[in-house]
């Protein structure tokens, strides 16, 4: 096994803990942080709680002096009677309005930069808020990461393919189903290759996961029709491809999607509330794709998307793409301020 496959192994490891509600243990330059998540805890002795620089500035922390660097997660001082109502409540964004009265919080100065950072990435990676418990020390057998292990976690190049089969479906019988694995991530992705493969450029469409809008008929999101149109788009072509990426809510998972999902019942667009939450606006990884398109042989491909972040994304992997096509959906009355963030602060483009 490679060094870098072992990073990623104890980088999973420390995911699949966290989830569990186990402490870990990040190795930084300066000092170790032993954390574990408030989602997951089973117990809330803390020193410490630290937070994302979002969930910090609404919760007025980042002026603080310890908490100046705005680029940072923001360390607080554990307040008196810390439970998990108080814990989950500090934690969680789409509580406020039910727990409008927190703090004041003392900020503290943060004992390692890169292991704080590394704290938030880890949760992304395991779907969970990213707010963690900070104690003081951690037992032996508790999983040990550093930030470069995190790092190597996140490289698509471990990718490969796991599994193939015909499939047909509604929109074209002539279809074949492709399974993708990593060797240290549990998300399995998926190509459909739609028509009779030629010499022709194939249209191309990633499409991420959407549970609520593929599977439920969500009307509060277009992820359901353009999934559905894609695949006539390509059925009326010489041939296409749909990647299925596992990435539910623009790479933050299923639960934290539906708390964005609360947030904007609260009047938050999709923009801010994915950042009240504490994510980047998108946390896809547009890697992944470019490794499955090597791994099937495919270097050139018209690209179906409204979004010019794809198009960068894949190109920036050396695929080359020669047109971008346009996924016109017709909005509705629960979708219609969606579609409207979309192009107004996230440069989609039809």
């Amino acid at each position: 096994m490679s060094g870098e496959q072992e990073a990623a192994r104890r980088a999973a490891r420390a995911i699949d803990a966290l989830r569990r509600g186990w402490t870990i243990t990040i190795k930084g330059s300066d000092a170790h942080l032993h954390v574990r998540a408030i989602e997951t805890a089973a117990e809330y002795s803390a020193s410490s709680i630290l937070l994302s620089t979002s969930r910090a500035a609404t919760l007025k922390l980042v002026n603080q002096h310890a908490a100046a660097d705005t680029q940072l997660p923001v360390m607080i001082a554990a307040p008196e009677g810390l439970d998990a109502t108080l814990a989950t409540a500090i934690a969680d964004p789409a509580l406020d309005l039910r727990h409008p009265m927190k703090g004041p919080f003392a900020a503290e100065a943060l004992p390692d930069a890169k292991a704080a950072s590394a704290a938030m990435e880890l949760a992304r990676h395991a779907g969970l808020l990213p707010a963690f418990l900070v104690s003081a020390d951690a037992e032996a057998s508790s999983p040990v990461v550093e930030p470069d292990d995190v790092s190597a976690f996140a490289d698509a190049g471990r990718l490969e393919i796991a599994a193939r089969a015909l499939l047909p479906v509604a929109a074209n019988e002539d279809a074949e189903i492709i399974a993708f694995r990593s060797d240290a991530d549990a998300a399995d992705h998926v190509a459909l290759i739609v028509g009779k493969r030629d010499e022709s450029i194939p249209i191309v469409r990633l499409h991420s996961e959407c549970l609520t809008g593929d599977v439920l008929g969500s009307l509060k999101c277009d992820c359901g029709p353009q999934l559905h149109g894609a695949l006539e788009e390509m059925t009326a072509a010489s041939w296409g491809i749909l990647l299925y990426l596992r990435q539910e809510g623009r790479g933050i998972g299923l639960v934290n999607k539906l708390r964005a999902y609360a947030l904007q019942d609260q009047g938050f667009d999709t923009v801010d509330a994915n950042t009240r939450l504490g994510f980047a606006v998108d946390a896809r990884d547009f890697s992944i794709a470019a490794r499955m398109l090597k791994l099937l042989s495919v270097s050139k491909l018209k690209l179906l998307t409204n979004n010019p972040e794809k198009v960068a994304g894949i190109e920036a992997e050396g695929i080359s793409v020669t047109e971008r096509l346009p996924i016109k959906i017709e909005a509705n009355p629960y979708n219609a301020d969606y579609l409207a963030t979309k192009k107004d602060r996230t440069g989609h483009k039809l």
